[in-house]
């Protein structure tokens, strides 16, 4: 049994510090709320499996953040198609969908990417490119003898400043057309 004297009003009063997690992981109010009061429903029902000395809100946001994906994992899942036609029929029906309409403009978007990636500084290209090609970040630090952490950081830089130079591609609505103005 918890050491916890009144288990239930310390999860509830800790709930406040749950909700900017939630809505981090969600990115909606309401879906944060619903995660929030989930998080507290298994923690209460659960409270003889939280152990001495462990941090209950640590504990809390493992909770939370199981339920997130465990949420995603079922929906992603819940969307899936199976086919059971013997000629794949509804999967081919979608499939021209999910290709470009105009082959030019997958040309144009490929010519752009490769042009951002060669204008990185080489600092950030190399480790970039070296990842991109399937290498492990310990296999870069060690063939560039650079720290594991420096890997990290010079990658997640590279990626940021990519996304920056591609914005016009962000999402499938700007494809092709002019930049948004946001």
């Amino acid at each position: 049994m918890a050491i916890i004297k009144d288990f239930t009003s310390t999860v509830v009063g800790l709930s406040s510090n749950l909700k900017p997690f939630a809505i981090n992981l969600t990115q909606d109010v309401e879906d944060a709320n619903d995660l929030v009061q989930e998080t507290i429903y298994r923690a209460l029902t659960n409270e003889d499996k939280f152990r001495e000395g462990t941090n209950l809100k640590a504990w809390l946001f493992t909770i939370m953040k199981n339920i997130f994906i465990n949420g995603y994992r079922r929906r992603v899942k819940r969307k899936t198609i199976i086919d059971t036609t013997d000629n794949l029929y509804y999967i081919n029906a979608n499939s021209s969908k999910s290709t470009v309409a105009n082959r030019s403009e997958s040309n144009f978007m490929m010519e752009d990417i490769m042009q951002a990636i060669v204008e990185l500084n080489d600092e950030y290209r190399i480790p970039f490119m070296m990842h991109y090609k399937g290498f492990k970040y310990q296999e870069i630090a060690e063939d560039l003898d650079l720290p594991l952490g420096t890997v990290k950081s010079r990658i997640f830089f590279a990626r940021k400043d990519l996304k920056e130079k591609l914005k016009v591609y962000e999402d499938d609505k700007n494809c092709g057309d002019a930049p948004s103005t946001k």
